[in-house]
């Protein structure tokens, strides 16, 4: 393999996406940027699925929610969850009050996964398919952690760009060098020491 092939494989290891197709829910992991829940909205208002999930109380490295990241001037405000400032973008995207269930205990993606199988049980929704609607470079990390708690699901990743970071672009920049090379750490990481040799 060259070097052309390998960083290939990167990217479409990394970059998940899928087309979106009818489901039962919509997931938002929790983060301080409005693009995935107005990806999750659009969707949404476009029949994709009857229920958003947004999930997050705040990252766990803070022990506080980090604040509204871009848009202020639209979604500004005082939340003290990831939840709580993501339900706002939803309401102001479209999405009635009853469609939005709640989570808001997770502080990082694996129990964003977790707490959301919690809630969907309780509320006795069988999710055959799912959205997920997370940032680009996270969307494997994501995808991997809500397969592991819905592994009988289909999960199709439809992610948003609020930092500039595609595919296309990220080895142009340190940061997105930095951000993709971190993704793959992360997992590589965090399902080793999860998961060790099963």
């Amino acid at each position: 393999m060259n070097y052309n092939e390998f960083m290939k494989n990167v990217e479409e290891f990394v970059f998940a996406e899928s087309q979106p197709e009818k489901a039962d829910i919509i997931f938002v992991p929790g983060n301080g940027f409005p693009d995935m829940a107005e990806k999750a909205a659009s969707l949404y208002r476009e029949g994709y699925a009857p229920y958003i999930l947004p999930s997050g109380r705040y990252s766990i490295t803070l022990g506080k929610f980090a604040g509204v990241q871009s848009k202020k001037e639209i979604y500004g405000g005082d939340y003290e969850t990831e939840w709580e400032f993501l339900k706002n973008v939803l309401l102001k995207n479209g999405v009635p009050e009853e469609a939005i269930l709640r989570e808001d205990q997770a502080t990082f993606t694996y129990e964003n996964a977790i707490f959301s199988r919690q809630v969907t049980d309780l509320h006795k929704i069988h999710v055959k398919k799912a959205i997920l609607c997370c940032k680009t470079y996270h969307a494997r990390r994501s995808l991997m952690y809500y397969q592991l708690l819905y592994p009988e699901t289909v999960i199709m990743v439809c992610p948003a760009c609020p930092d500039g970071i595609t595919r296309e672009n990220w080895r142009e920049t340190e940061t997105g060098v930095e951000a993709v090379t971190g993704e793959i750490d992360r997992i590589v990481k965090q399902f080793c020491l999860m998961l060790g040799n099963r």
